[in-house]
């Protein structure tokens, strides 16, 4: 299946672990857009980038024991979590967690759900999809007695994180139980590891219902749900949705820039929508390596914007880019010298 093929090819980049020049891990969310951008890298410069897409806990751990370059992650540390661990943090890219199901006779975007529907689905209170709360805002769909099959992200996730976040903003049951976090004690259901796990246990299994990051639902062509947004407006997932609901926000406002994107007003903003952030040492343990971290990801923001689009990514705005970069002057070597050039 195409995110099989998707993860090998991601697997691929780290052929030659010698002769990588550049190493990351961590979320999942992005890493069809690092697979594109490390190919069209690699034959622009000749730096190769191995990156290991284990989830945003683990890319968290992978950098704060030092064995890669960076890690990534969709849960942004905060401000006193970046200064304990010595850490500098930028967004890469901007993207949206969507609700994917296996429900015969549902067309993609065809059917609809609220937060608080969505929320009551994940927490177990909803089980037939034909349940009078989904069937009460999707008139004219038909929808089957079949029984909900929750699939839940069974690793430590920054996609969870989004997802839950954004349950528990809209339900103040879900926020009590199970709650918002990386990893969650979901009520029923079946795990899978990364959003290709969650992809296949929702694409074999009738009746199941997940969330993945948008890319892996619309190349492995999911049926995914619309969704009613803050300002009560039925929205689909795209580029054009998920920029909507970053247009407004003030990335200053937190540091590391690790503003929530989730629930934001706007009549074409998508409502579970996140970016996904780098993680460094301020202090490079390689400066040469993190040097070329760096002359990777000033590419990536700068020349790769078009192969975000095309799966679907929102590229962050130029003003945002120029603050990143000059975060950047933050990495240091050992002479307190900026890496960046």
């Amino acid at each position: 299946m195409l995110f099989r093929s998707l993860f090998a090819a991601v697997g691929l980049l780290a052929v030659g672990v010698a002769q990588a020049q550049i190493t990351g891990a961590g979320a999942t969310f992005p890493a069809p857009i690092y697979a594109k951008w490390a190919e069209a890298y690699k034959a622009a410069s000749g730096v190769a980038l191995n990156y290991q897409a284990i989830g945003s806990g683990g890319g968290i751990k992978q950098i704060q024991a030092k064995t890669v370059d960076f890690g990534a992650t969709d849960d942004p540390l905060s401000g006193d979590e970046l200064a304990k661990s010595g850490l500098v943090q930028f967004p890469a890219v901007i993207g949206g967690v969507v609700p994917v199901v296996n429900l015969a006779g549902v067309k993609p975007g065809e059917m609809k759900l609220t937060g608080a529907v969505l929320a009551d689905i994940f927490r177990g209170q909803i089980k037939a999809w034909n349940d009078p709360a989904i069937a009460q805002i999707n008139p004219g769909v038909k929808l089957p007695s079949t029984a909900i099959t929750l699939v839940y992200r069974s690793d430590s996730s920054g996609t969870t994180y989004v997802f839950t976040d954004y349950l528990a903003q809209m339900s103040a049951a879900f926020k009590a139980a199970p709650g918002a976090g990386k990893t969650v004690n979901w009520p029923t259901g079946l795990g899978g590891r990364g959003n290709a796990g969650v992809a296949a246990n929702v694409t074999k299994i009738d009746g199941a219902i997940g969330y993945v990051e948008y890319a892996y639902a619309k190349q492995n062509k999911m049926t995914h749900t619309a969704m009613v947004n803050r300002d009560g407006k039925t929205v689909q997932p795209d580029d054009l949705t998920f920029a909507a609901a970053a247009n407004r926000v003030d990335w200053k406002s937190e540091p590391g820039f690790g503003v929530n994107l989730n629930n934001q007003p706007g009549a074409d903003a998508w409502p579970i929508t996140s970016a996904s952030f780098i993680l460094m040492y301020r202090a490079a343990a390689d400066a040469k390596r993190s040097a070329e971290a760096l002359k990777f990801f000033k590419w990536a923001l700068n020349s790769g914007q078009k192969l975000a689009v095309d799966l679907d990514y929102v590229p962050l705005p130029p003003a945002v880019v120029k603050l990143i970069e000059t975060s950047w002057n933050e990495i240091r070597d050992a002479g307190g010298k900026p890496v960046a050039n």
